[in-house]
């Protein structure tokens, strides 16, 4: 019997034992409680020191992408319409370009026109300076075929004088000394 004793208060020891394992008793609700609020602070705590800083970074991230983006955006609408306007004002300088090139075109030719008649100009003062060389150097041959003729008189008169002879002699040195100017010499 004592066995028996011995056998009974070990499983009523086990079943108290058991029973206190899954009875829920105030120490064990206190402490639940307890361990409860502890997490419950500790997560407001870290809520506050890590979490809300952590979110405000990313809302301030967020903010940034999304004013890069716009401001991306704002800078492409930008680049387009500047494209658009170089491309205009290339197309006016393809224009602006020829027309400078025929406008030099249009002067190059006046230029031309004016040094060619400029060049006639001074060609023709050329041949009208020539020919009033070419006038006084005949005036001046004349002159000396004059100087001539007068050189031959003065000697047929001393040869007429010397000679004394008669009047058919002098007609012949007459005849002969015009024979030895020239008939046109005489004559122009």
């Amino acid at each position: 019997m004592s066995t028996l004793v011995n056998t009974g208060l070990i499983l009523l020891s086990e079943e108290a034992g058991m029973a206190r394992l899954f009875d829920l008793d105030f120490q064990l609700l206190h402490d639940a409680v307890l361990m409860i609020i502890a997490i419950f602070f500790l997560f407001l705590i870290a809520s506050n020191l890590l979490f809300n800083p952590v979110r405000n970074m990313m809302k301030n991230r967020q903010e940034r992408i999304e004013n890069d983006l716009e401001s991306a955006k704002e800078d492409k609408e930008n680049a387009a319409s500047l494209k658009l306007e170089y491309e205009e004002k290339l197309k006016d300088i393809d224009k602006e370009a020829e027309r400078i090139l025929s406008e030099a075109r249009a002067k190059g030719l006046t230029n031309q026109n004016q040094i060619i008649a400029k060049a006639k100009e001074d060609a023709a003062a050329i041949i009208e300076r020539a020919n009033k060389e070419a006038e006084l150097e005949k005036q001046k041959a004349a002159d000396e075929v004059k100087r001539e003729m007068i050189v031959l008189a003065s000697m047929l008169a001393g040869k007429m004088v010397k000679a004394s002879v008669d009047a058919s002699v002098q007609d012949g040195l007459i005849d002969e000394t015009l024979k030895e100017m020239g008939e046109s010499t005489w004559l122009s």
